[in-house]
C-alpha cells in the first residue's frame, strides 16, 4: 500500500513515519508539510492512502481532499475532533485524533488495507464511486428481502436501522415508510461499510452522515433522536473524535 502523510507539524509527520515503518505492507512514499507539493506525488506514484492533517496553514486538509481528481483513500489526522462528521461526509476511511495512539493507527490502516483487497477483488466495477468524488472504494447499494421481493437500498440513503425484535426497520431519507426485512444486526452490520455505519445501541444503527447533531446521551438524524447506549458510548465517541 502506497502511501504519504501529509501534516504541517514534522513531530506528527515523526509519529505516523514511525508507526508505518513498523508495517510491511506500507510503502511510505513521502511526507510533506505543504499539501500541494503533493499533487504531484500522487498523481505520478498513484498513491493508495493519504494520511492527511486539516488544520495547515496553505489550505486546510478538508479543502485539500475534496480538490483532489481520482482522490485516494484518506485518513484524517488532527488535533481538533469538532471536523469528525464532516471528515465522514467525505467517506474518510478513518478519523485521528492527535495524540495519535498505535492502536488506533493500526485499527485505521487495517480498514484501509481490507477496502483496497476487496476493490482489487471484486468483479463488479459499478459497485464503487467513480473518480473525482472523493470517496473511498466501498460499496454503493445493498439488496435486502422484504416480504416477497428484494429491495435495493442506495447507502447514502440509509438514515439509520432499528431492530425489532427478529425484524429490523430501515429508515431511508425522502420516504415516509421504513423497509422491514427479516435480519440479525450482525448479518447487515457484515454488508455495511463500518467507517459510515456504526451501532450506538442494542436496538440502533446510524449512518454517519446524516447525523445532524451529538449529544451527551443521544444523537439527532432528521428530528429523530437516537439513544447512545452506555456499552457503545465509549466506541462511537472514540469513532468521531469527540
Amino acid at each position: 500500500m502506497k502511501c504519504i502523510i501529509i501534516d504541517d507539524e514534522p513531530l506528527a509527520i515523526d509519529v505516523l513515519m514511525d508507526y508505518c515503518q513498523k508495517l510491511d505492507f506500507v510503502e511510505l512514499e513521502g511526507t510533506f508539510t505543504n499539501p500541494l507539493d503533493a499533487i504531484s506525488v500522487i498523481k505520478e506514484k498513484k498513491i493508495d492512502l493519504i494520511f492527511c492533517d486539516i488544520e495547515m496553514p496553505q489550505i486546510n486538509g478538508i479543502d485539500f481532499i475534496t480538490s483532489l481528481d481520482n482522490t485516494p483513500m484518506f485518513i484524517f489526522t488532527t488535533a481538533y475532533s469538532q471536523y469528525a462528521v464532516e471528515g465522514f461526509n467525505l467517506n474518510a476511511i478513518d478519523y485521528l485524533v492527535k495524540p495519535i495512539p498505535y492502536n488506533r493507527f493500526i485499527k485505521a490502516i487495517s480498514r484501509a488495507k481490507e477496502i483496497m483487497a476487496y476493490k482489487k477483488t471484486s468483479v463488479n466495477d459499478n459497485v464503487f464511486p467513480s473518480h473525482g468524488e472523493a470517496a473511498t472504494p466501498t460499496p454503493k447499494y445493498i439488496f435486502v428481502k422484504a416480504e416477497y421481493e428484494s429491495v435495493k437500498i442506495d447507502l447514502d440513503n440509509i438514515e439509520y436501522i432499528q431492530g425489532l425484535k427478529d425484524y429490523l426497520k430501515i429508515h431511508v431519507c425522502g420516504t415516509n415508510k421504513a423497509i422491514l426485512t427479516l435480519m440479525s444486526f450482525k448479518e447487515i452490520l457484515d454488508r455495511l461499510p463500518n467507517h459510515q455505519f456504526l451501532r450506538v445501541h442494542k436496538s440502533f444503527v446510524v449512518n454517519i452522515s446524516c447525523i445532524r447533531t451529538v449529544q451527551r446521551n443521544r444523537i439527532v438524524i432528521n428530528d429523530v433522536r437516537i439513544p447512545i447506549g452506555e456499552s457503545y458510548k465509549s466506541s462511537f465517541f472514540h469513532q468521531l473524535g469527540l
